[in-house]
């Protein structure tokens, strides 16, 4: 009788000790057991500014989740880019996709229009803008597709068309191939100012405009000094400022549900300080990379601006998945931020 009370009772131990481990492993792991490693992707060179921040917003990340996150960077297209980068995080991988706003267009049309062409006269009219309601309210629709936006604001300059010939009117442009990113919304409107667009991965650009299989690109004065376009011997800029310059940052809503909320914070914190401290850099250097860009003989000229948006402005009914609606709202959210009333320039 004591050998079956005896053995009862280690039976009992043996339950309680069993359901004890199972009821710890079925628990999440805490905070402090949390890691992750994500790769993050942009086709920046490695000494352009947009690289910097990336690096520098990545070891800021490491240090304050004291190691619990930890964001490799992968420069200049080394990995998936463009929208195979943006499919890498549709997908669910452990990736941060640094891309055009338009490459997310495919999935929310909205953002294509977003970042649509001869919208913006400055950087603080777009800020403003992607902090509106209505902005925030197409992020809500990004995250039913999967994508969570980080930010929305690495901007690096205005895109100008970069040539040997003057540029001012559309007519020049006539017969003149342009190198362009693969998105769909780049090639419509270099073809809608009058160019040739013609769409090559950054890595085949320069050999492209020396073999003279394109005769120009566009890019911001940033890009320009940053990768020395001009050693091309496409020395002038005409000012077009057809699209604002500009990359967003993100990730998986499914990884990004995995992350603890107090590393969630960390991120969206770091990430937001390191686009307002590039929109200063950029204000408070561009004069200065203008003036390096002329002394190596970059020459730049004004445009007709009516005349290219009067071009372009059909885009906004022709692109896929965007309307003259989504035009119309963007401009009634900038009338209010430049403190005006809309105006109709095109009817």
């Amino acid at each position: 009788m004591a050998l079956l009370q005896k053995h009862a009772r280690t039976f009992s131990w043996f339950i309680t000790f069993i359901t004890v481990c199972c009821i710890t492993s079925c628990q999440p792991k805490s905070d402090n057991d949390f890691n992750i490693v994500l790769r993050l992707s942009h086709v920046f060179a490695p000494n352009e500014e947009l690289t910097h921040f990336m690096d520098l917003v990545s070891a800021r990340i490491k240090q304050k989740t004291n190691g619990a996150v930890e964001v490799l960077t992968f420069p200049q297209g080394q990995i998936a880019a463009y929208k195979d980068s943006v499919e890498m995080v549709v997908r669910g991988a452990n990736f941060i996709s640094v891309e055009d706003p338009s490459y997310i267009g495919d999935y929310v049309p909205e953002f294509t229009a977003l970042v649509g062409p001869m919208l913006y006269e400055n950087y603080d009219e777009y800020i403003a803008l992607i902090n509106t309601p209505l902005v925030k309210s197409w992020e809500k629709k990004l995250e039913e597709k999967g994508i969570k936006v980080l930010s929305l604001q690495y901007i690096f300059g205005f895109r100008n068309i970069i040539s040997d010939q003057v540029i001012r009117h559309p007519d020049d442009l006539k017969g003149i191939k342009l190198r362009t990113p693969g998105s769909k919304l780049f090639i419509e409107t270099l073809n809608a100012m009058g160019a040739t667009a013609t769409p090559l991965p950054w890595g085949e650009t320069f050999s492209a405009v020396q073999q003279g299989v394109v005769d120009g690109l566009e890019g911001s004065e940033f890009t320009n000094l940053g990768t020395k376009v001009y050693e091309t011997g496409k020395k002038n800029v005409a000012l077009t400022n057809h699209f604002l310059g500009v990359c967003g940052v993100y990730i998986s809503t499914e990884v990004w549900h995995t992350i603890p909320k107090q590393y969630q914070e960390i991120i969206e914190q770091e990430f937001a300080i390191g686009a307002d401290e590039m929109v200063d850099m950029l204000k408070a250097n561009h004069a200065k990379v203008v003036n390096e860009l002329e002394e190596h003989g970059v020459t730049f000229n004004t445009i007709d601006r009516n005349a290219f948006k009067t071009k372009t402005r059909p885009l906004f009914e022709s692109l896929p998945g965007v309307s003259l609606k989504m035009y119309e709202q963007i401009q009634t959210e900038l009338a209010k931020i430049k403190g005006k009333a809309p105006v109709n320039e095109i009817p």
